[in-house]
């Protein structure tokens, strides 16, 4: 993200007022995790890949210019596909340039984990949020592969790596329930002779797994002692391919939520992911009573896609499970405003996770609430909200310390609030969901600059 973008972000912001009778059909865009590592994989694959469906955002873009200085070749064509002439496993080159990440989580450690065992020094830097962000949770398993990495005060953007020229293979039991982390150490493993052995406690998003076999690749799933066992062995090849990115569970989530709150309304939103590692936040609707059905299964890119109606509907409090964290972790804004519309006294447990996002998302949720009168304190590291179905007052402005989540949710609030939010910094939405706005308006949303 160059200068001008960020000060688009600060300088962006639109009043979000009560709202009703939402109808519509709208098609949520590609999802931003499987569109991050279908162009990872695809770079790595020898020879042509055709990706359909990529999300087009900041976020994506940080993750292709990454690629692209490494040595794949990728363009981008009119009609929504996304070409790349991957160069193999091992194969990446001397990036003449520090590779920038801008706001973007997700690429600079999975990238991490991709250079870590390629013997080339690559410099990382990213803006001012990423860089507050910890890597050492990455950059821990990565040196046992043999590379070495200078971070601000041992943690932090930016950050050298020099890769492994004989990287070790590994076996290593997650310190924390991370798919970034996860997939991190399977990007290294790519490269690295012999077998690479990861074990979890908690299951995490599965993506990395499931496209590894849609490339091609030999890998082993099973699970021993309650833990999650994955393996295989490195130095063997990708295949290409033809793909389809399914739309982001976690995207579709901000209209779905609406349409559940808002009086009198009902919409349908296609080519959903739901995968059982992803659906945490679904599961809580279901059992808040919400009114949702799903329709036409498919399967997209080796994962279930439906299509779900929802319709308004009589919300009741929940006590979500902190072991539901790992499936819904992007999640908890959003639902914390459909909190703040049920009856009675919602708990979210176990959320320390959500302070290392791209803002502290546990206090950012907790600002939100508070400043439009809905009564929510902090304990430890749960969220206790208790909601008024009759609506917040509203009438607050909102700062979104660049957080697209925490944006979209703020927005999603003032459609339900007695006065109108101001949300600024909403230009940061396009991170992940840029056309947001305009497909809220279409459902009937009263969204003003």
């Amino acid at each position: 993200m160059n200068q001008d973008q960020k000060n688009n972000m600060l300088n962006s912001s639109l009043f979000s007022s009560k709202s009703y009778d939402l109808s519509g059909e709208i098609v949520i865009p590609g999802d931003k995790s499987i569109s991050h590592r279908c162009i990872i994989l695809s770079s790595l694959a020898i020879g042509e890949s055709k990706i359909i469906g990529l999300l087009n955002s900041f976020d994506i873009n940080c993750t292709i210019n990454s690629m692209k200085s490494l040595g794949a070749c990728i363009n981008l064509n009119k009609d929504d596909e996304c070409i790349i002439n991957g160069i193999g496993i091992g194969s990446l080159k001397q990036p003449k340039e520090t590779l920038n990440f801008g706001n973007s989580g997700t690429s600079a450690r999975l990238i991490l984990g991709l250079v870590s065992t390629c013997p080339i020094e690559t410099h990382f830097t990213g803006d001012e949020s990423l860089s507050q962000r910890p890597m050492k949770r990455v950059t821990e398993p990565l040196i046992d592969f043999g590379a070495n990495f200078q971070l601000r005060n041992s943690e932090f953007f930016p950050i050298s790596v020099k890769g492994a020229e004989y990287p070790i293979p590994i076996t290593y039991e997650m310190k924390v329930a991370s798919a970034q982390v996860k997939s991190a150490i399977m990007l290294a493993g790519l490269n690295t002779p012999g077998i690479t052995t990861i074990i979890e406690k908690e299951r995490t998003r599965d993506h990395t797994e499931t496209l590894f076999k849609y490339y091609g690749y030999d890998i082993n799933i099973e699970e021993k002692d309650g833990k999650n066992f994955i393996s295989f062995e490195g130095q063997k090849s990708l295949n290409p391919v033809n793909i389809k990115v399914p739309g982001d569970p976690s995207s579709a989530a901000y209209p779905l939520v609406a349409g559940l709150i808002c009086n009198n309304s009902n919409i349908k939103i296609k080519n959903v992911l739901l995968n059982p590692t992803r659906d945490g936040l679904y599961k809580c609707l279901d059992e808040m009573g919400a009114n949702i059905r799903y329709s036409n299964k498919k399967i997209e890119a080796g994962e279930i896609t439906y299509d779900i109606d929802v319709s308004s509907s009589t919300l009741s409090a929940i006590d979500v499970p902190a072991n539901r964290a790992p499936t819904m972790i992007d999640d908890y804004p959003i639902l914390a405003i459909a909190a703040s519309m049920a009856n009675g006294t919602s708990i979210f447990r176990g959320l320390s996770e959500l302070k290392v996002k791209e803002s502290d998302r546990l206090l950012g949720i907790y600002k939100i609430l508070n400043k439009n009168g809905i009564d929510t304190s902090i304990e430890d590291n749960n969220l206790i909200i208790k909601g008024n179905a009759k609506g917040p007052k509203g009438g607050a402005i909102i700062k979104t310390n660049l957080d697209h989540r925490i944006a979209m949710s703020s927005i999603i609030l003032g459609m339900v609030s007695d006065k109108p939010i101001e949300v600024h910094d909403t230009e940061t939405i396009k991170t992940s969901f840029p056309e947001f706005i305009e497909l809220m308006k279409k459902l009937g949303a009263k969204l003003t600059v």
